[in-house]
């Protein structure tokens, strides 16, 4: 292994939520009477971070319901359907693979700090991680900034970032990170690429980039 640290991602690279984000998306645009995402497909087009930027493209007025009302409405629902998700094929193996070879392995994270931790825990890997970077609120603005910080301390001499979006990527190049994305989470293949990251179709193909 040739990274000081592997950061992780959690949501569409860990663990495989995205058939319940798409779910949850459409449950909240109907309960607003707006249009419902027609597939997975679609959804993997528009999502975005900002989170906001996302409820934006998905046709919320936040003249009528505000940012932050809503992004209660839809923890409220995610945390209801989330026991459904599993963790990707291939994460326990890559994991253990790393813990071989002494290099630490952080989450970084969107999702609020509190809440990652407890799905840690439910999902029985919380004791891989050396550290646990979270969000204080459940707004998932940015973890740019928690990126940054990390790394003002730190100094890794040679850190990965493993994720599943466009925003990962610029995490990553905004903290000094080498970065791997994987194909099979929230966003498109396509813009992925176009970020002029490493781009693999699943955990699976890590293991060789290592």
């Amino acid at each position: 292994m040739i990274h000081s640290h592997i950061l992780w991602d959690f949501n569409g690279t860990i663990l495989n939520d995205v058939e319940v984000g798409f779910e949850s998306a459409n449950i909240l645009l109907t309960r607003h009477g707006l249009n419902e995402l027609k597939s997975i497909e679609e959804y993997r087009k528009i999502f975005c971070f900002p989170i906001i930027d996302y409820y934006r493209k998905l046709g919320f007025d936040f003249n009528k319901n505000p940012y932050s009302e809503l992004a209660v409405e839809w923890v409220s629902i995610y945390n209801e359907n989330v026991y459904k998700a599993k963790l990707y094929d291939g994460i326990i193996r890559l994991l253990n693979e790393i813990n071989k070879s002494k290099s630490p392995q952080l989450i970084l994270s969107a999702t609020e700090l509190k809440m990652l931790k407890g799905q840690l825990k439910s999902l029985g890997i919380s004791e891989y991680f050396d550290m646990v970077l979270g969000t204080g609120d459940i707004y998932a603005y940015s973890k740019e900034e928690i990126a940054i910080n990390w790394a003002n301390i730190v100094k890794p001499k040679n850190a990965l970032l493993i994720g599943d979006t466009t925003h990962d990527k610029t995490v990553a190049d905004a903290a000094g990170f080498n970065c791997i994305l994987v194909a099979n989470g929230h966003e498109d293949k396509q813009r992925l690429i176009e970020t002029n990251a490493t781009v693999v179709d699943s955990v699976n193909d890590i293991i060789h980039l290592l």
